[in-house]
């Protein structure tokens, strides 16, 4: 399954029994909690999970979330030495949003995902500083594909450039969201 094995470097495999009873897939649920613990609100991961084909309530996801509280560690850290950011039009609730995501290019960890209401260099510097802050990025270079990253990356310090090839797993993570996705974005 390709989503599990996007996923596979995020989440523990260990924690197996907590999802005992479940009528989702455990890499499903996986994937919501981790879109939650990288900054998402439960209801922005329900309706990303909706895009996917996978609907379910608030409250399921609100009890994944819970129910590995105690059995996850931390979400997990990286140090890359090149990041591909890029940012993808969705609906929320009948609403236009943004879906901002950072992969890192050789681990494909997810290290950030975010949604603005709007797209530009102003999103797109509030998103690379999120990053900043969970991830120790101050070497990397950052592959974009212009958008508003061109001009937000200096106002964090950041080196990057424009990359269209080697950007392949931000792309390929933004594809696999949008699979279930019945309606044109």
């Amino acid at each position: 399954m390709q989503l599990a094995d996007l996923l596979k470097e995020t989440l523990d495999e260990d924690n197996q029994d907590v999802w005992e009873n479940e009528r989702t897939l455990t890499s499903v649920r996986r994937f919501g909690v981790r879109l939650h613990s990288a900054g998402l609100s439960i209801r922005e991961t329900v309706a990303i999970l909706d895009l996917l084909g996978v609907d379910r309530s608030h409250g399921a996801v609100w009890n994944w979330v819970h129910t590995l509280f105690e059995a996850q560690s931390d979400p997990p850290t990286a140090e890359p030495s090149r990041v591909a950011v890029d940012e993808k039009q969705i609906k929320i609730d009948g609403e236009t949003k943004w879906l901002y995501a950072a992969v890192d290019v050789e681990s494909k960890l997810l290290l950030e995902v975010d949604v603005f209401s709007r797209r530009g260099t102003d999103p797109a510097a509030a998103f690379l500083h999120r990053l900043t802050q969970k991830h120790d990025v101050a070497d990397p270079v950052f592959l974009v594909d212009a958008g508003g990253y061109l001009t937000a990356l200096p106002r964090h310090d950041l080196s990057g450039r424009l990359d269209y090839r080697l950007r392949n797993p931000i792309e390929k993570w933004f594809q696999t969201v949008t699979i279930g996705t019945s309606q044109p974005v």
